[in-house]
């Protein structure tokens, strides 16, 4: 890939987009995604189980979209997270907290009104690409 080179991700184990969008981007050593719901990936519906298993398998789904342009979890800089009611935070904050427990990225965290398919929370993140692909 050329340095300034743009390369959209073919990510075979996360849930595919809802709409007309890229899961993520690579682009000059980084990694954007796109926002990530608690879809299943097999079935295309929400995980069942309220907010902390929607949290699980949006942060599940977004290592997936990170893996497939040559990142980690432990390579993000910053994450989004959009939730439809802020007085669950201490709930996903706690499941988010089990992804992220070293040196965690930076974060902004933001009650929206809707999200997509009714889900409780969508999380985007930007990540650096590792340095074992020469990047």
């Amino acid at each position: 890939m050329a340095p300034r080179g743009r390369e959209v991700l073919i990510v075979d184990k996360a849930a595919k987009p809802i709409g007309p969008y890229s899961l993520g981007i690579r682009v000059s050593g980084l990694v954007f995604t796109s926002g990530t719901l608690g879809i299943d990936p097999k079935t295309g519906d929400l995980t069942p189980g309220g907010i902390e298993a929607e949290t699980r398998q949006a942060l599940l789904n977004l290592a997936n979209i990170l893996e497939a342009g040559g990142s980690s979890l432990e390579l993000v800089v910053k994450t989004t997270v959009f939730m439809r009611d802020l007085s669950e935070f201490s709930k996903m904050n706690s499941i988010y907290a089990t992804f992220f427990t070293e040196e965690p990225p930076t974060r902004s965290t933001v009650q929206v009104a809707a999200l997509p398919k009714g889900a409780a929370v969508e999380i985007e993140a930007v990540s650096i690409v590792g340095a074992s692909l020469g990047d």
